[in-house]
């Protein structure tokens, strides 16, 4: 946070911080073996709602990467960027949903944790996350984001796919290179990126 030289690039600039907690929590959801205690549960919250949904000091649903792109990006982008702001917060809805009529488990799959949360319209729920956390920095109309976007894009699908192979779980060094990569984001921004 400490690289973001506009307050609009704030909330962008937060995600890495919010990535190693995450990271924390899988690591004592791993050490206790999966189940569906509450490193489980809060695992969930930020995985599923939080990166589509910007919690500001209370869990009232505002969408976080759509809203943070939406923060950083030009002005000339914010107003296409709204539609995906309105998906996330609908996504995030859905998802929280799912969390809070649980149950939410985690299970040891090979080298990876599987979670399980029981959700109504699954595949419309991670076609809307998608479309919200991705889609957000490659209609952002700034170059950087459209790289980002286009590294998380990548990233997702390879992640998913060592997954689904039960291979080795590679988000959590994912989220560590696409954090480096928004840190010289920020570090390229000019101090006056834009108008407020």
């Amino acid at each position: 946070m400490t690289g973001a030289r506009d307050r609009r690039d704030l909330p962008l600039a937060a995600l890495p911080l919010l990535l190693g907690v995450h990271q924390i929590v899988e690591a004592v959801v791993w050490d206790s073996g999966g189940g569906s205690g509450p490193a489980t549960l809060v695992w969930a919250v930020i995985a599923l709602p939080l990166p589509a949904v910007w919690v500001p000091a209370v869990w009232v649903p505002a969408v976080w990467v759509p809203a943070a792109v939406r923060c950083a990006a030009p002005p000339d982008a914010r107003r296409r960027l709204a539609f995906l702001l309105a998906l996330g917060v609908a996504t995030a809805a859905g998802l929280a949903a799912g969390i809070a009529t649980g149950p939410v488990t985690a299970a040891i799959l090979g080298h990876t944790v599987g979670y399980s949360v029981h959700l109504s319209h699954p595949t419309v729920l991670v076609a809307g996350y998608l479309l919200a956390t991705v889609g957000s920095p490659l209609l952002s109309g700034d170059r950087g984001l459209l790289a980002l976007g286009a590294v998380v894009a990548a990233g997702a699908a390879v992640c998913f796919a060592l997954w689904r192979l039960e291979f080795v779980s590679t988000w959590c060094a994912f989220a560590a290179v696409w954090s480096v990569l928004l840190l010289g984001w920020l570090r390229r921004r000019p101090d006056a990126a834009h108008s407020p």
